[in-house]
């Protein structure tokens, strides 16, 4: 498939030859940017006949706690590496405003909410999860890579009617240093017990993206998009 690619202030959006019939929005890590995952759409083996938008959203520069105040892109500020300190509730709702404006504005382009699937890396990952849980239609499926669930106690209380049982695909590295298997198998154990379907992959890995979980990731999204098509 070949795509056009724009950029704003905003994001970077690549858009299909062919008119999209399903759209990915997908999130970075901290200190990166929507170029980042950019190269992988290559690699996800999408066929022609399932043209999909895909858009990349960049974060907003802030100060982050654990990095000594240092301003970079981030979903949201970090005071310490602890299932305490992981997130700052304030500004994992405005991300998670912001991702739900992207949401409804790919509704808005003419792509149905059953058709988009919300992905995230790391802290991206966790803002998808947060955000996508929380959303007032049903999604087509949740991608959480090497992350972990914000605030865990706060999910009964916020989820979703639209989107109970949502699919969700997971995949985390065996020697994260970042963000520990640990909190990725909390996560998956806590979503599970809420009755989402979970799929749930471990990688040789660290913090990243390896060729095995790419195969996965193109397999679930071809699943889950020609699926919502019918």
């Amino acid at each position: 498939m070949k795509y056009t690619t724009i950029e704003t202030t905003d994001e970077v959006t690549l858009v299909p030859a062919q008119a999209p019939v399903a759209s990915v929005v997908l999130l970075h890590g901290l200190g990166a940017d929507g170029w980042d995952f950019v190269p992988i759409v290559a690699e996800l083996g999408l066929p022609d006949t399932l043209p999909v938008r895909f858009v990349f959203p960049h974060a907003p520069i802030r100060p982050v706690t654990v990095n000594n105040g240092y301003q970079m892109r981030a979903w949201y500020d970090i005071k310490a590496f602890t299932p305490e300190g992981r997130a700052d509730a304030a500004g994992l709702a405005e991300s998670s405003r912001r991702v739900e404006a992207c949401l409804k504005a790919e509704i808005d382009r003419g792509v149905e909410a059953s058709r988009i699937v919300l992905a995230g890396f790391s802290q991206g990952g966790a803002v998808a999860l947060s955000a996508g849980l929380r959303f007032s239609e049903r999604l087509a499926g949740l991608l959480a890579l090497s992350t972990y669930l914000p605030f865990p106690e706060t999910l009964a209380a916020g989820m979703s009617a639209a989107n109970s049982g949502v699919p969700i695909l997971m995949c985390h590295g065996r020697m994260d240093p970042v963000v520990p298997v640990s909190m990725g198998l909390e996560a998956r154990d806590v979503l599970t017990a809420q009755g989402y379907a979970v799929e749930w992959h471990e990688y040789p890995m660290q913090h990243e993206v390896c060729a095995e979980e790419l195969v996965v990731i193109g397999r679930w999204l071809r699943t889950r998009l020609a699926r919502a098509r019918d």
